[in-house]
């Protein structure tokens, strides 16, 4: 019973992940073309839902599943559900999926609040990254702290781009041969989309460390406005966009095939499956 509901808390956050991806890429994608998208953040491709049919209604469902998804990241991060062990590359990996579960609760917790009309959409989610920068700035050795996040991310932004290129990025799918051949190149484009916004986002912070000025940090929007504004812009912004929305088909393909294993003695999916229904009933 454990697994199941382990799995089945996994797999509704590996969909919802991809609907956000889906969302920023295809709105990205349309804005490459001057066809009526925009670029956005996490936030503000949710924001988007709002606007339409049972848009509430939308927005109760992702925010689930990105709790589910915060939830089996601490199962990775705390309790090894892959099995990757204890030496330092496999705690580094377990320490990114603590932050990821981190990141995706408060994006959760942000779509939750929409939902109930107790929080007003608060824009694309730059404003919120240039609050934190100025936030950890001000603090004690702060241009140190936001410069080596900065490396941090520019570190994950080349490790996304090289595990597109050249690492199994099927390791955990149970995959045949003709499904493989779609799912792998998603999977690749993905990650090295994903890595080039990580990357650019990085470079963003480090030279707001290096002005003490919180201005010059971005989010996801601002990095894909970046691309945008150079040379050539909508190319970049399009392949860039692209690269995003095969990521979130990848995740949709994770949610269908991944191999998920329930770490024994973790209980943390059946705590959230049950709070889950509690809210459901709320509602």
């Amino acid at each position: 019973m454990q697994h199941r509901t382990t799995e089945r808390l996994a797999r509704l956050g590996y969909a919802a992940r991809g609907v956000v991806y889906l969302l920023v890429g295809g709105l990205a994608v349309l804005a490459a073309f001057g066809t009526g998208g925009r670029t956005t953040g996490s936030q503000g491709a949710l924001q988007t839902l709002l606007g339409q049919p049972l848009g509430w209604a939308w927005l109760w469902i992702v925010a689930l599943g990105l709790l589910c998804f915060a939830a089996w990241r601490v199962l990775q991060a705390v309790f090894d559900a892959d099995r990757l062990g204890t030496d330092r590359r496999a705690m580094l990996r377990r320490a990114g999926f603590g932050i990821s579960a981190g990141a995706n609760a408060v994006l959760a917790g942000s779509t939750i609040a929409w939902a109930l009309g107790l929080a007003r959409a608060s824009g694309d989610g730059e404003a919120s990254a240039r609050d934190w920068t100025a936030y950890l700035l001000s603090a004690p050795f702060g241009r140190w702290i936001v410069g080596a996040l900065g490396v941090a991310v520019v570190a994950a932004g080349v490790a996304f781009v090289v595990k597109g290129l050249r690492s199994r990025v099927d390791a955990h799918l149970a995959l045949d041969p003709t499904t493989r051949r779609w799912v792998v190149p998603l999977g690749r484009a993905g990650h090295v989309a994903r890595g080039v916004v990580f990357g650019l986002i990085g470079v963003f912070l480090v030279m707001a460390a290096l002005t003490v000025d919180a201005r010059q940090a971005h989010g996801l929007a601002g990095a894909l406005r970046s691309l945008q504004a150079q040379p050539y812009g909508w190319a970049l912004l399009a392949l860039t966009a692209a690269g995003l929305f095969a990521f979130g088909l990848f995740q949709m393909a994770l949610a269908r095939f991944r191999r998920i294993d329930a770490p024994a003695g973790a209980r943390l999916g059946e705590a959230v499956a049950r709070g889950a229904r509690r809210m459901m009933r709320a509602r």
